[in-house]
């Protein structure tokens, strides 16, 4: 289904590979069957030209099957929603057994359609994907800016040189293995270095007449491969350091200077304000004159008696800050295990599967927030609050989601979700995830109001014209604009390892921009909050929800540029697969932004206000 955005650092030493817990090592002996299994094949194009994958075993490709059929592998939920499908296959791997040119098998004739499928996937610059004990087979890449050779998972379809799409059907498999005190071996690394030729089967002999193999129309194909075995010293436990190369750190470590610049700049705004601007505010609106009983207000004391005052749509912002609060809590406590290591790329799919289960747990979150912030706003529709939080934002997502998984069934491409899948999260979400939010409205609802320092007016207050820069709509895209630079940089490397498909592991960046996210929309919110109030304008709620919410807005229009300028997708199923979600991860991280920047201000506003002296 989706992969979405989220990754944290703690340390940056958490930055460099190492063994990771999750993943338990296997131990083979001299002449052990080493299983290879198969995996969806993903496009590897420098320049994307589709966002479908499709299963190995699509009979459109032809590929050799094993004896009795391909036995599917079990996986976790999140491997499955990240599209792998993996089932056996008929190579045979014996460590420590060298081979060469072993005859696979003949594929069937290949009919003209299915020529044009693996063509287009050729010219699309597909890739193979396989799994040996539990390492993605790589093929080997040079970073352009070190000349340092690293792993990049995957290897090529086939080539098309002069336009000319040759399909490769013979595969030189290099295993490293390591050998233990205790005389046992582990796999540390899988090369494959794929090669067109024509071949042909001769009275059960190999005639290699040449190459490369451009296929005809029933045309049977010949699939070999040789295998390799090289002694390694690198332990098990660091064998993922070939394929966690970070390209170019300096750019993160600028995209974390650039952050934290930003967040020093806003800090020093805010803390202009309180100590020197609300200061002398409040002292002065404290200060009574010895010879006057009555002091006149001015300034953002004026609107104490509306600045309480409940907004409109109160149910729906109080759903949103709920659901954003799960959120956020979510992401903060995956990002910390995966700092921690415990979501280690070697245990496929367990960062997608630890996101939706926190997601469901933390559903208790969302309900007291919710319920607190309606009742705090003078809501007593609390039957319709607890519904709407627990279903209203999940329910969008999945029925999105949902949506978008038609769209990859008409294709045929193996990310589209099973069915028996979607049950399986929607079972989820009404065993786990609907009981604790209602639970945790309960509790929000059982809580005593929240107070206001201040009285609100029982006539609103008219609020004077308002300059340019200070209306709504401008005052939202310019908060919003602070949070979306904060991360844009580190933005770039995460859409590359989601469209890409490549691993992300800047996790120690991460977590400082996440960090860094979170201080820049509380700062910026509670900056134009102040000078709102100063201006006489009490219409705080929704615009400090919007304000820093306008970095997902941001995000999406990131992506459309992104789109026009680092893919080249000309097919429609594509395009709107990339734009759905697009979509659904800008939603998530306005909802998520939004509520951090509503409940900044709301503190703020509770803080200055309870520390003045009102008639």
């Amino acid at each position: 289904m989706t992969k979405i955005l989220a990754c944290l650092l703690a340390l940056c030493g958490l930055s460099q590979a190492l063994y990771l817990p999750g993943v338990a090592p296997n131990d083979y002996d001299l002449g052990n069957d080493v299983p290879l299994f198969v995996n969806s094949l993903t496009p590897m194009s420098n320049l994307q030209k589709s966002v479908l994958s499709y299963d190995y075993y699509d009979e459109r490709f032809h590929f050799c099957t094993p004896d009795g059929g391909p036995k599917k592998q079990a996986e976790s939920l999140g491997s499955v929603l990240f599209g792998d499908r993996i089932f056996t296959s008929k190579f045979q791997l014996s460590l420590g057994n060298k081979e060469t040119d072993k005859v696979l098998c003949t594929s069937t004739p290949i009919p003209k359609v299915d020529v044009d499928f693996i063509n287009e996937c050729i010219k699309n610059e597909y890739a193979i994907n396989w799994v040996v004990d539990g390492l993605p087979a790589a093929h080997l890449s040079k970073d352009e800016r070190t000349n340092e050779e690293y792993y990049s998972i995957g290897f090529a379809l086939g080539s098309h040189d002069n336009n000319r799409p040759a399909l490769n059907n013979h595969y030189d498999i290099t295993i490293d293995y390591h050998h233990r005190e205790d005389d046992k071996y582990r796999v540390v690394g899988v090369l494959v270095t794929p090669s067109s030729r024509v071949q042909k089967l001769k009275e059960g002999r190999l005639d290699i007449v040449g190459g490369p193999l451009v296929i005809s129309n029933n045309e049977e194909v010949v699939y070999t491969y040789s295998v390799n075995w090289n002694l390694s010293n690198k332990p098990w436990a660091t064998r993922w350091d070939n394929y966690l190369n970070v390209l170019d750190p300096s750019i993160h470590w600028f995209s974390l200077v650039n952050s934290i610049v930003i967040v020093l700049f806003l800090t020093g705004m805010v803390a202009m304000i309180l100590i020197r601007g609300l200061h002398k505010d409040i002292s002065r609106y404290n200060a009574v004159d010895a010879q006057e009983d009555v002091q006149e207000d001015y300034g953002w004391k004026l609107v104490h008696g509306d600045v309480f005052r409940p907004p409109q749509r109160p149910m729906l912002l109080s759903v949103l800050v709920g659901s954003g609060a799960q959120i956020v809590a979510m992401t903060g406590l995956t990002l910390v295990f995966a700092a921690l290591g415990f979501l280690s790329p070697s245990n496929r799919g367990a960062l997608g599967t630890v996101m939706i289960i926190f997601f469901m747990v933390f559903s208790c979150i969302s309900g007291y927030v919710s319920a607190r912030i309606y009742k705090m706003n003078g809501g007593e529709n609390w039957k319709m609050n607890i519904g709407l939080t627990a279903t209203l934002v999940p329910g969008a997502i999945m029925s999105f989601l949902f949506a978008m998984n038609f769209f990859l069934i008409h294709s045929h491409s193996s990310g589209a979700v099973p069915f028996g899948t979607m049950f399986t999260l929607l079972g989820l979400w009404l065993l786990i995830s609907f009981p604790l939010s209602v639970a945790g409205s309960y509790l929000g609802f059982r809580k005593p109001r929240i107070e206001h320092p201040v009285r609100t007016n029982q006539i609103p207050r008219q609020i004077p014209d308002q300059p340019t820069y200070l209306r709504s709509l401008p005052s939202i895209m310019m908060g919003g604009i602070l949070p979306f630079g904060a991360i844009f940089i580190e933005l770039y490397f995460i859409m590359n390892s989601i469209w890409f498909h490549r691993v992300y592991y800047g996790i120690g960046f991460m977590f400082l921009v996440f960090i860094v996210l979170i201080l820049t929309c509380s700062q910026v919110t509670i900056l134009m909050c102040y000078f709102h109030l100063c201006s006489e304008d009490y219409h705080w709620s929704w615009r400090a929800f919007l304000t820093s919410g306008a970095a997902g807005l941001y995000v999406f229009m990131y992506s459309i540029l992104y789109y026009f300028t680092k893919l080249d997708i000309s097919t429609f199923t594509s395009t709107v697969l990339y734009i759905g979600y697009s979509a659904v991860i800008s939603i998530l991280l306005t909802v998520f932004t939004g509520a951090v920047g509503y409940l900044s201000c709301l503190v703020f506003l509770q803080k200055i206000f309870a520390s003045i002296k009102v008639d």
